[in-house]
């Protein structure tokens, strides 16, 4: 497909719009409309390697952050569909969490190391927009109640001094079960 695009893409008078549209398909389901109008423009009136170079990015750190994530997904039991919907509800920060390591990844020789420090990364971002996964006695339900990421703009909110003091899924009742200490799973602090 991508091989076919860039080969529509050097037919005369359309083949200046043909990588502008994929990149407005492409980026429309994930970052929205009026995002995409913005590549899709910008893509017009720049060189074709511009749009490449972007497009790779995008999808090589997509690529990058299913890898990072495998760790993840291989404990936590999601059918194709919740896999779908978890990472289209998290789209935006796994792509900017993951465009910054795809541009560490590429320097050679630092590259292998940053490779380490982006697993560990990972791990812990994890831990900040997920539940921590309970025991595999309790599992049943715990993917499908993960699908939603549910305190998204608490979040967001945050400023990162104090991420580390954001307990995910924290009510009344999770603090009074700690009090008690009868836990389901594994905390991550």
């Amino acid at each position: 497909m991508s091989l076919a695009v860039y080969m529509l893409s050097y037919l005369p008078y359309v083949g200046r719009f043909v990588l502008p549209a994929a990149s407005f398909y492409t980026f429309n389901n994930a970052v929205g409309p009026i995002p995409a109008t913005i590549i899709f423009g910008s893509g017009v009136f720049l060189p074709r390697r511009y749009l490449v170079v972007f497009l790779q990015s995008y999808f090589s750190s997509r690529s990058l952050m299913r890898e990072l994530l495998e760790p993840y997904f291989s404990r936590i039991r999601f059918n194709k569909e919740q896999k779908r919907l978890w990472f289209h509800d998290r789209e935006g920060l796994l792509f900017g969490f993951g465009v910054g390591f795809y541009v560490f990844l590429k320097i050679p020789l630092l590259g292998v190391l940053i490779y380490g420090i982006a697993e560990a990364s990972t791990a812990y971002l994890i831990t900040k927009i997920t539940d921590p996964p309970p025991t595999p006695a309790y599992s049943d339900k715990f993917a499908e109640s993960q699908v939603r990421w549910t305190n998204k703009h608490e979040f967001l909110r945050l400023p990162l001094a104090n991420l580390d003091d954001h307990k995910m899924g924290e009510t009344n009742e999770g603090q009074d079960l700690k009090a008690t200490g009868n836990l389901r799973g594994k905390t991550f602090s």
